[in-house]
């Protein structure tokens, strides 16, 4: 195959002072945050970690795309968003029950005393 095939075939032919594509490691991160932000999204502490998941994943778009292809990752970042926002909505989940159960404990927390005549 020579180098002029390949742009035929819709490859562009890879210059050889192109560098070698990487894995940005700011991918990983975003996939360990999202994942901490959903084993502890019920927790409510879940919000840290996907927060920070978050901001790195567009840490991670602005450096990818100006990158053109060399910065590999985007489907483990994509994944990880996920999760992230996953924990998220665990968090707001609990948070929610959690107000709800404590409304419900002051609504109905008192008893009504009434004298030994009424039945």
């Amino acid at each position: 195959m020579t180098p002029g095939s390949r742009l035929s075939m819709g490859v562009a032919a890879r210059h050889p002072d192109d560098p070698e594509p990487v894995r940005a490691s700011k991918a990983r991160a975003v996939w360990w945050l999202g994942l901490l932000a959903l084993l502890t999204g019920p927790l409510i502490g879940g919000v840290v970690p996907a927060t920070v998941a978050l901001v790195l994943a567009r840490q991670f778009r602005a450096q990818a795309y100006p990158a053109e292809g060399f910065l590999t990752g985007a489907a483990v970042v994509r994944t990880g968003e996920r999760l992230a926002w996953t924990g998220v909505l665990l968090a707001g989940a609990a948070l929610t029950t959690a107000i709800l159960v404590g409304l419900f404990q002051v609504a109905g927390g008192g008893t009504t005393n009434y004298p030994a005549t009424v039945d």
